[in-house]
C-alpha cells in the first residue's frame, strides 16, 4: 500500500467556501496551541472520540461533510484542526501525537487526512514534504480542494511560505486506541490558545 494518497477536487468548491468562511469566523480561531515545530500558524483544534461525532457535527457543522468522507471506521479518537499558514509560517519536521498530553504513551496516528480548503493560485513554498526516516517519500503542492491521507508515522514538514495570501487546511489525526488510552482521551474538547473548553 502507498503512504500516501491524494484526491483532488474532493469536495465542490462552494462547500470549501463556506469552510473557510466559517473556520475564519470561528471564536475559537487565534494563534495555534500547537507545539513549537508550528512556526507562525494560526488555528484551533477539536478532540474527540468517535462515540462524539454527532457532537463535532452540533457545534461545527461546517465540518460535517468533511468528516463524513475523511473519517477512517476503525479509528476511534481524533484530533482535528484548522491550520493556517501566511507569509513566513512554516511547520518544522515532526510526526503527529497530538493527543500525547492526554495520553503520553499515545501511538502515532493511523493515518492523517488533510483538506486543502484555500491555496493562492501563485502559491511559493509551503509544500506538505513526507518522510519516512531519512527517506523523503513525496512533496506535495497544496491544490485548493484536494483531500490526501498520509501514514500516520510519516515524519512531515510544510515548507516555508513565501507568496503572500494564506494556505488554510483541515488535518485530522486518526487513531485506534486500545480501552485504557482510549479512556484518557476527553468524549469532547475543544482547545485554543487561550485555554481549553470542555
Amino acid at each position: 500500500m502507498p503512504a500516501h494518497a491524494a484526491h483532488p477536487s474532493a469536495f465542490p468548491p462552494g462547500y470549501l467556501r463556506t469552510l473557510q468562511r466559517r473556520i475564519l469566523a470561528s471564536p475559537h480561531f487565534t494563534t495555534n496551541t500547537l507545539n513549537r515545530d508550528f512556526v507562525r500558524t494560526r488555528g484551533f483544534s477539536v478532540v474527540f472520540r468517535r462515540e462524539s461525532r454527532s457532537r463535532v457535527e452540533r457545534e461545527f457543522p461546517f465540518f460535517a461533510p468533511y468528516l463524513a468522507r475523511a473519517l477512517r471506521p476503525d479509528c476511534s479518537a481524533f484530533y482535528l484542526n484548522p491550520l493556517r499558514l501566511e507569509r513566513g509560517s512554516r511547520v518544522d519536521p515532526h510526526i503527529d501525537r497530538s493527543l500525547r498530553s492526554y495520553c503520553k504513551e499515545i501511538p502515532v496516528p493511523l493515518t492523517v487526512s488533510v483538506l486543502y480548503v484555500a491555496v493562492p493560485e501563485d502559491l511559493r513554498g509551503g509544500e506538505l514534504v513526507l518522510a519516512r526516516g531519512k527517506k523523503r517519500l513525496a512533496c506535495l503542492r497544496p491544490v485548493t480542494g484536494t483531500l490526501v491521507f498520509f501514514d500516520g508515522d510519516l515524519t512531515h514538514s510544510i515548507e516555508p511560505m513565501e507568496s503572500e495570501g494564506a494556505r488554510l487546511s483541515l488535518v485530522c489525526e486518526q487513531y485506534d486506541l486500545a480501552a485504557d488510552e482510549l479512556e484518557r482521551i476527553p468524549a469532547f474538547a475543544i482547545e485554543t490558545r487561550a485555554r481549553t473548553y470542555d
